[in-house]
């Protein structure tokens, strides 16, 4: 099995990687030469110098899967992608585009007989050697196509991905988990810090953190990730107490409010991620570190 990848960044990189590995040949474009070179000498990429000759390079039916940013840059991109396509063929979109666009564009290409895929991608840049959480939408025939594909970036074949639904619903998915994941984090950072603030314990982070990963019931991923940090820097006196937010947190709230649903857990993390960005705090610094930690998000230097 063949396909291009559109964006080689953090995630697209690696993601072709895992491809690879799994004996599916890979197509990589990206403006960044020096990734596309090194992936072609050392995973044997099959380069392309653009996305017109990337496109060149697929035969039978194309499948072009894009790792973007979401907004006009995915907009632009899939308008650019349909005088190369034919019917038949297949867009995917796994960055954190907006559900309501990738709706729209689905509707738009299928229109044109091009087949479209929202894929809800979560992994960040582990996803290399633990496999990538997946939730698509797209129709049957089009989920059947990109089914190898997507087993091979899964973590199982039979696990961590799943067609959830039609088109628009994998970045809906994703968008809800987002919102979750903003929540926990939340929750997490703010536990910590009311621990370091209690100095006549003189308590250690590293040990309580690492502790809880064993048999308590807020066991995860976000706890493993930031024991693991607080082993080496449990002031995080390096990094500045200011959190980004990616959109889709935005995205969870608003569509609570359109649905009429309560979210204040949501919508509250959400507004600390806001005020951290006018702020000063250990639970930000907290925050900012854990991003880091699962998606290798920049962190803001004090």
């Amino acid at each position: 099995m063949k396909l291009a990848i559109i964006g080689l960044g953090k995630m697209g990189g690696n993601m072709a990687t895992r491809l690879l590995r799994h004996k599916i040949e890979v197509i990589g474009f990206d403006f960044n030469t020096d990734t596309v070179n090194k992936l072609a000498k050392e995973e044997g990429l099959i380069a392309a110098s653009t996305v017109a000759d990337a496109v060149s390079k697929l035969s039978d039916q194309k499948i072009v899967w894009m790792m973007l940013p979401a907004g006009d840059i995915t907009e632009n991109q899939i308008k650019n992608l349909i005088p190369m396509l034919s019917k038949g063929d297949i867009i995917i979109d796994g960055g954190n585009s907006n559900y309501k666009d990738s709706q729209r564009r689905g509707a738009m290409l299928a229109e044109l007989g091009i087949g479209f895929m929202d894929s809800g991608t979560s992994g960040g840049v582990w996803g290399l050697e633990n496999g990538y959480c997946l939730m698509v939408g797209a129709t049957k025939e089009v989920a059947a196509a990109v089914t190898p594909i997507l087993k091979a970036l899964a973590p199982a074949e039979d696990k961590g991905w799943a067609h959830v639904g039609p088109v628009g619903s994998g970045h809906f998915t994703k968008m809800i988990h987002n919102g979750i994941e903003y929540g926990m984090m939340q929750a997490m950072a703010e536990g910590l810090d009311l621990i370091k603030g209690k100095e006549e314990f003189n308590l250690n982070l590293a040990e309580i953190t690492e502790l809880w990963r064993h048999g308590s019931v807020v066991r995860s991923w976000l706890l493993d990730l930031t024991a693991d940090a607080l082993k080496d820097d449990q002031e995080l006196k390096a990094i500045a107490p200011y959190v980004a937010d990616s959109g889709e947190g935005r995205w969870t709230v608003m569509e609570s409010v359109e649905q009429g649903v309560a979210a204040p857990v949501l919508t509250l993390a959400l507004q600390a991620r806001f005020r951290s960005q006018d702020a000063t705090g250990y639970s930000y610094k907290l925050l900012s570190m854990m991003r880091n930690g699962f998606g290798g998000h920049t962190v803001k230097m004090s």
